[in-house]
C-alpha cells in the first residue's frame, strides 16, 4: 500500500533532480534505476548474512556496490563517479541475467553534479526491498505523478486484498497460475509466496522439492501492455527466484498469440478504463463488447482449465448495469456455472488513487456448477480506514471473510448452505433462478429477504398512488427563444432538497435532457445520485416556467395521498433500505427510473398524513433557521481605530511540533498527537480521531491557552486556521501546525485566536502567501502580521461577548440534532419502528 513515508520520499527525490533533469518521464527513469541499482545490493547483502556470496555485484564489480559507493570514507565527488561509472557498466556485468543487462542498457546520468547526485543518493539509501513492496510502491506513485496510472486504469492492488484472493482461490504447487493484466507481478509474487506457506513440515521447512521449485517458476506467468510495468514485474519476479520469469509484453485484449493457453488458476485487477472509441478484440471473445471490464472477465473465464479457479477484482459496472454486454456478461457466467461468489468491496479501497466501487468475482468450475445458488459477501473493513491516507484500524473483517468463503466452498456436495452461513451477518445468498429475473444483476442487496414491517397500514408501491414523469416537455417547442427555469441535479441541494430556480436558459439552448414538465407539488427524485437524498419538492407556482432533468424522477401524487408526505417518506430509513437494493454501486451510483415506481411505502388515512405532514414541517422551519445560524455565524471583531496595534511576534513565543511518520510510530500506549486533520475549519480540537505515538524526538507539550496555527495545507483557504488547546493532559503536535504561546500579560489566547481566525476568513494570509501548490506561511511571516492590542481588559470584554454568541451558536447546533431525531422518530411511527 501506497504509505505517506513513500511519497514524501520520492517528492523529496524529484525535488532534488527537478533544476537537472526536469522532464518528468526522465525523472522516473532515474530514480527507478536508482531503485533496482540499490535493491540488487540488499540482495546481495541479504545473501551474505545467510552465509552466501555477492550474486550481482562481485569480482571487479563489487566496488560499484551501493553499500561500497555509499561508504563515508569516500567524498561526494568519488560517490558520484562510482555511481555514474556503475550504471554505465552494468549492461555488461556477467553476473547479471540478461533481463537485468538490458534494464541497464544506454543508461546514464544526464548531470555531474556532485552535491545533487550526493543528496539524491542519500535520499534513495532510505529505500530497502521489504518484500519488493517499496519498488511497487514507488512506482506506482511515480507513474501517479506523470498522470499515466490513472489514464489507463490501472491502480496498484493493496497488498492486503490481494492476499485475501490469492488465500480465497487456494493456488496449489503443481498448477499453472496466469494473471493477464500484471502490473507489477503483485499477485503472481503473493501466489508464490502462498504456496511456499503451503508446502512446511511442522518445523517450519519447506517440503518442496528440487523438482516441485523448478516447476514452479514455470507455471506462472504474466502479461502486460506497459513496457515499464514489464520491466518492473520481471525485475520482482527475478527478486524472488524466478530466473527466467515468463512475463509477457502482450495486449491481452485484442491479441490472439496467446489466446489457446488456459491456466488453472487466474488472479487479476484488470484495467477499468477503456480508450475513447471502445477496444476492437478479435472475433473469438464469447460475449460481444467493447468495454475493457467486459473483455477481461470474458477472457479470464475462458482461458481457465476446466477445473480453474479465479479472483477477478471489477469496477461495480459489471455487476449490475443494464447495457447489453454487461447483461451477457453476467448470464455467462452464471448460467454456464462458472461464478460461485461475489465479494463486495468497501469504496475507498483504491484511495488515494481513486474512490470507484469494486468487487471481486469468484470463478470455480468444478464448484459452480453443482451449486444453484450465488454467494454475496460484503466487507466492511478492510483494516484501513478510506480516507486518502488509508490508515491502519482496528476491526478488519478479512479473516472473518476468507473463513465464510472457505466454509462454503468446502460444502462441495450439500446444494443448500449450513445456518452459520445463512444467517452471516455479511451473508446474502441468493438463487440463480431469482437473479435471473433480475437482468442478473450481482448486486447482494437486491436479494436481502426484509423482515415483516410492523406498520398497522397497508403497504404500498408508489405507483398505486403516483404518477412517474406523467408529462415530457420539448422546451425549444414551448418556449422558444424565451427563457425557462432548467433544473438539473446540481439545481437540489443533498439532504435538504432545496431547489435552486435561478439557472435560467433559452428554451433554444436547452440541453437534450431537459425534458421532464414539473407541477406544484411535485416531487424530484434523483435517480442518478439517489444515495445523496436530492430529493427536491416543487412549492412555486409558476412552475408552467420550470424544466427538470431527466436524472430526475419527477413524482406526482394522485388523490389518495398527499404529496408532501410521499416526499418526507422517501427520506425514512425503510426506503433508503430499499434504494440501497436498487441502485448500483458504483462511483456514479443510480436507479433504474422504472425501479422508483415500486418503493413501498405505507398508506395512512389522509387524516394522519396531514398531521405527520405539519410536524414535520414545524421541526424543519426549527432546524432551518438553526442552520441558518450555525452556517453563517462567524466570530468576529468590530475593530476600534483607537486599539493600538502590534505585531505577532512582540506578543507570543513559537513552538514548533514534532516531526514524525505517524504510522511507524503510532501506538495505544503513546503520547496524544494533535494533526492538521484534527483542527476543524472553525478553529476546534476534535478529540475523536486523535492518534498516539511514541518518538524519541524531544518534543514540546502543550500548554492550556496555546494555539495551533495551520502554516501549510493542500488548500490555500485553509492556510491560518487556528485552534485553542483547552484540554488537560499532555499532547504534542505534529509539525505542519505552528505553536503558538501568547504572552498572557499582554494578549489573552481567545482573544488571539479569535483575531487569527478572523484574519484567516478575511483573506489576509492569502496575499503574502507563497503561491505554490500547497499554501505556505510560516512562523518569519506570521511574526510580521499586526493585530489589535487593546487593553487587557477591552481584549476580555470581547472575548466575554463572543464566547456568549458561540455559546448560542451550539444551542442551536443541539437544537438541529434533537428536531432531525424528531424527525426521525416521526417518520419510524408511520413504519410501526417507534410508538
Amino acid at each position: 500500500m501506497l504509505t505517506f513515508d513513500v511519497k514524501r520520499k520520492i517528492n523529496t527525490l524529484r525535488d532534488i533532480l527537478v533544476g537537472k533533469v526536469p522532464d518528468p518521464k526522465a525523472q522516473v527513469e532515474q530514480i527507478t534505476i536508482a531503485l533496482i541499482y540499490k535493491f540488487m545490493d540488499d540482495m546481495d547483502i541479504e545473501g551474505l548474512e545467510f552465509g552466501g556470496t555477492r550474486q550481482f555485484f562481485s569480482g571487479e564489480y563489487e566496488k560499484y556496490a551501493w553499500t561500497e559507493i555509499m561508504k563515508p570514507e569516500n567524498s561526494g565527488q568519488q560517490r558520484a563517479l562510482l555511481y555514474a561509472e556503475g550504471i554505465e557498466k552494468m549492461a555488461t556485468n556477467p553476473n547479471l541475467p540478461q533481463l537485468f543487462r538490458d534494464i541497464f542498457r544506454g543508461a546514464y546520468i544526464p548531470y555531474r553534479d556532485p552535491d545533487t547526485l550526493n543528496m539524491f543518493l542519500k535520499e534513495v539509501s532510505d529505500f530497502s526491498y521489504d518484500n519488493s513492496e517499496d519498488l511497487g510502491n514507488a512506482f506506482e506513485y511515480l507513474l501517479s505523478i506523470m498522470g499515466s496510472q490513472g489514464d489507463a486504469g490501472q491502480f496498484r492492488t493493496p497488498r492486503h486484498i490481494i492476499d485475501m484472493m490469492v488465500e480465497i482461490v487456494d493456488p496449489k504447487k503443481n498448477e499453472t497460475i496466469l494473471d493477464p493484466a500484471c502490473g507489477t507481478a503483485g499477485f503472481l509474487i503473493s501466489a508464490y509466496r502462498h504456496i511456499l506457506a503451503q508446502n512446511k513440515d511442522e518445523d517450519g521447512k519447506s517440503t518442496l522439492t528440487a523438482d516441485d521449485r523448478k516447476r514452479l517458476t514455470e507455471n506462472f506467468a504474466g502479461y502486460d501492455i506497459s513496457p515499464d510495468m514489464v520491466r518492473l514485474s520481471r525485475v520482482n519476479m527475478y527478486l524472488h527466484h524466478f530466473t527466467k520469469p515468463k512475463i509477457s509484453e502482450y495486449d491481452t485484449l485484442t491479441s490472439e498469440e496467446k489466446w489457446d493457453d488456459c491456466y488453472d488458476v487466474i488472479l487479476a485487477n484488470p484495467p477499468f478504463m477503456t480508450p475513447k472509441g471502445g477496444i476492437m478484440p478479435h472475433s473469438r471473445y464469447r460475449v460481444k463488447a467493447k468495454r475493457s471490464e467486459v473483455l477481461f472477465v470474458d477472457y479470464i473465464a475462458e482461458h481457465l482449465n476446466p477445473t480453474g479457479r479465479a479472483a477477478i477484482i471489477v469496477p461495480e459496472g459489471i455487476v449490475f448495469q443494464s447495457a447489453n454486454a454487461y447483461k451477457e456478461l453476467r448470464k455467462y457466467l452464471v448460467d454456464d456455472g462458472l461464478l460461485y461468489a461475489v465479494i463486495s468491496l468497501p469504496a475507498g479501497v483504491f484511495n488515494p488513487y481513486s474512490g470507484v466501487k469494486t468487487s471481486i468475482l469468484l470463478i470455480d468450475k468444478s464448484f459452480a456448477r453443482l451449486k444453484d445458488e450465488i454467494l454475496f459477501v460484503k466487507l466492511n473493513n478492510d483494516g484501513f480506514d478510506l480516507g486518502a491516507q488509508r490508515r491502519e484500524i482496528e476491526g478488519s473483517e478479512i479473516p472473518e471473510i476468507i473463513r465464510i468463503i472457505q466454509k462454503y466452498h468446502s460444502n462441495i456436495e450439500a446444494q443448500t448452505s449450513d445456518e452459520e452461513i445463512i444467517h452471516h451477518p455479511l451473508v446474502i445468498i441468493a438463487n440463480k433462478e431469482k437473479i435471473a429475473e433480475q437482468d442478473y444483476i450481482l448486486v447482494g442487496e437486491r436479494y436481502k429477504i426484509d423482515k415483516p414491517l410492523a406498520t398497522i397500514y397497508p403497504v404500498v408501491p408508489l405507483s398505486d398512488i403516483c404518477e412517474i414523469n406523467a408529462e415530457n416537455k420539448n422546451p425549444a417547442l414551448a418556449f422558444g427563444d424565451d427563457e425557462f427555469i432548467y433544473i438539473d441535479i446540481s439545481s437540489v441541494e443533498n439532504g435538504t432538497g432545496k431547489i435552486d430556480f435561478s439557472n435560467k436558459i433559452k428554451g433554444s439552448d436547452a440541453p437534450s435532457r431537459a425534458k421532464r414538465a414539473v407541477k406544484k407539488g411535485d416531487i424530484l427524485f434523483s435517480t442518478v445520485r439517489p444515495n445523496l437524498k436530492a430529493y427536491g419538492y416543487v412549492e412555486r407556482e409558476d412552475c408552467d416556467c420550470c424544466i427538470a432533468s431527466t436524472g430526475f424522477a419527477v413524482i406526482s401524487a394522485k388523490t389518495m395521498v398527499l404529496s408532501k408526505y410521499v416526499y418526507y417518506m422517501l427520506y425514512s430509513e425503510p426506503v433508503q433500505t430499499q434504494l440501497a437494493s436498487m441502485m448500483g454501486k458504483g462511483a456514479y451510483p443510480s436507479v433504474n427510473q422504472k425501479d422508483v415506481s415500486q418503493i413501498q411505502i405505507p398508506l395512512p388515512p389522509l387524516s394522519v398524513q396531514e398531521a405527520m405532514v405539519t410536524a414535520l414541517d414545524n421541526y424543519h422551519k426549527i432546524i432551518d433557521g438553526s442552520k441558518q445560524v450555525v452556517d453563517n455565524y462567524k466570530p468576529t471583531i468590530q475593530y476600534d481605530s483607537s486599539w493600538n496595534k502590534t505585531k505577532v511576534g512582540d506578543v507570543v513565543e513559537f513552538i514548533s511540533g514534532v516531526t514524525l511518520s505517524v504510522g511507524e510510530c503510532e501506538d495505544t500506549n503513546g503520547i496524544p498527537l494533535i494533526t492538521i486533520a484534527d483542527v476543524t475549519e472553525d478553529g476546534y480540537i476534535k478529540t475523536d480521531e486523535i492518534r498516539k505515538v511514541l518518538t524519541d524526538k524531544k518534543v514540546n507539550y502543550l500548554q492550556r491557552g496555546d494555539l495551533l496555527f495551520n502554516w501549510r495545507n493542500g488548500s490555500k483557504n485553509l492556510v491560518g486556521k487556528t485552534a485553542l488547546f483547552d484540554m488537560d493532559g499532555d499532547y504534542i503536535f505534529a509539525s505542519f501546525l505552528l505553536g503558538i504561546r501568547p504572552n498572557t500579560q499582554k494578549i489573552l489566547s481567545e482573544f488571539l485566536w479569535i483575531v487569527l481566525n478572523q484574519y484567516r476568513v478575511e483573506g489576509r494570509y492569502m496575499q503574502f502567501m507563497r503561491q505554490n501548490v500547497n499554501g505556505l506561511f510560516n512562523r518569519e511571516e506570521l511574526k510580521d502580521v499586526e493585530i489589535p492590542c487593546p487593553p487587557l481588559d477591552v481584549q476580555k470584554g470581547v472575548v466575554d461577548r463572543i464566547f456568549n454568541e458561540i455559546r448560542l451558536v451550539l444551542q442551536n447546533k443541539q437544537l438541529m440534532s434533537i428536531f432531525a431525531q424528531k424527525s426521525e422518530n416521526k417518520l419510524s411511527q408511520v413504519w410501526g419502528e417507534k410508538q
